[in-house]
């Protein structure tokens, strides 16, 4: 699929993008070019491919899941302006 100057001004419109006059040419060649790729790439059989959370093949580093610090939340509650039944009162945002 090829598109037309014309197509990519009221992709840009419907997008709220404002491109210059200058730019469109460029803008159609680009797109014309992705939508020639992902045509190609719908054309590949991906039935025996298992979708990846990441394209390099990388284990996750985990540490263990243990406390390293002491509590220290009775000395930090009591530099704060306000305190309630041990949360932090703040203003209201939303109304």
């Amino acid at each position: 699929m090829s598109l037309t100057a014309e197509n990519v001004i009221r992709i840009a419109h419907l997008a709220r993008l404002g491109i210059d006059t200058k730019d469109i040419e460029s803008y159609t060649d680009d797109l014309s070019n992705m939508l020639k790729l992902m045509a190609q790439m719908r054309q590949l059989d991906t039935e025996a491919i298992e979708p990846m959370a990441h394209p390099l093949d990388q284990v996750q580093r985990l540490r263990p899941d243990a406390v390293t610090e002491n509590n220290q939340r009775e000395l930090f509650q009591a530099l704060a302006p306000a305190v309630e039944e041990g949360l932090y009162l703040v203003p209201k945002v939303i109304e």
